[in-house]
């Protein structure tokens, strides 16, 4: 069985990355958001056209980034929400909430420090785990049935 996994939330570090690494060798497809946050900032701008209200630019490039992330997470098998340390990732919020509303597996990735902050989101997901490592052992177990 082939898993489809969406990795959302921060884009400042290679936690994706090393979750990719790791999971060679196990029955899993990724996808994920744009993760180029020029790009993702100026999509809607740069394909629609320019907007002098930021409240207009920011909507536009909102609104063509969630036909992406809409898709990602109702196609995915589970979805890979992580909270990073540096910012307040309200998207990554919004993303877990959907994937729950929709009935997904939900795994969460954040540091201790966003425990208090995040338990309603800890709550409404199946593992919540700290570290890359913690995700691709969790795929493991789930494909194959057997510890790390």
């Amino acid at each position: 069985m082939t898993l489809n996994i969406y990795l959302s939330g921060e884009i400042h570090t290679d936690w994706r990355d090393q979750i990719v690494a790791s999971a060679k060798g196990l029955d899993v497809r990724f996808t994920g958001p744009v993760t180029d946050h020029a790009a993702s900032d100026d999509c809607g701008v740069t394909i629609m056209g320019a907007e002098p209200d930021k409240f207009w630019h920011d909507n536009k490039g909102a609104n063509l980034n969630a036909i992406r992330t809409r898709h990602g997470i109702q196609t995915a098998d589970i979805v890979v929400v992580r909270f990073g340390e540096k910012y307040k990732q309200w998207n990554a919020a919004f993303d877990a909430g959907y994937a729950a509303a929709l009935g997904k597996s939900l795994i969460v990735m954040h540091g201790p420090d966003h425990q208090h902050a995040l338990k309603e989101v800890d709550a409404a997901a199946l593992a919540v785990v700290q570290e890359p490592q913690q995700v691709v052992d969790i795929l493991g177990y789930v494909l194959n049935g057997k510890l790390p």
